[in-house]
């Protein structure tokens, strides 16, 4: 069974027990989450898309922790005018685990 959820301006396929990165969330480390934008969900039945969202659907997920992405190099440079610009970003995120997923 697998579902597709929407976070953070970003879609992702879940199963229970996967660990996945999303955008930074408002939640403590340990502290049980519920992602109610669930775009399809599949499981041995068959496959249920929502219209924009699946109705009655959850996915239930523990915050493991929180960190900063790897670094992001932003170079610009302008050829013959001894211009350049070195710049560097990390995106916060949250870690959290798959405990569970409902229909």
């Amino acid at each position: 069974m697998y579902a597709i959820i929407a976070t953070g301006g970003k879609q992702y396929r879940v199963q229970e027990g996967d660990t996945i990165k999303v955008e930074k969330l408002v939640a403590e480390a340990g502290q049980t989450i519920e992602f109610d934008q669930i775009l399809a969900v599949s499981d041995e039945n068959g496959m249920k898309v929502g219209t924009p969202t699946v109705a009655g659907a959850a996915v239930k997920a523990t915050v493991v922790d929180h960190g900063k992405n790897k670094k992001v190099i932003i170079f610009k440079y302008k050829a013959k005018k001894d211009s350049r610009k070195k710049r560097g970003h990390r995106q916060p995120y949250t870690a959290v685990m798959i405990n569970s997923i409902t229909l």
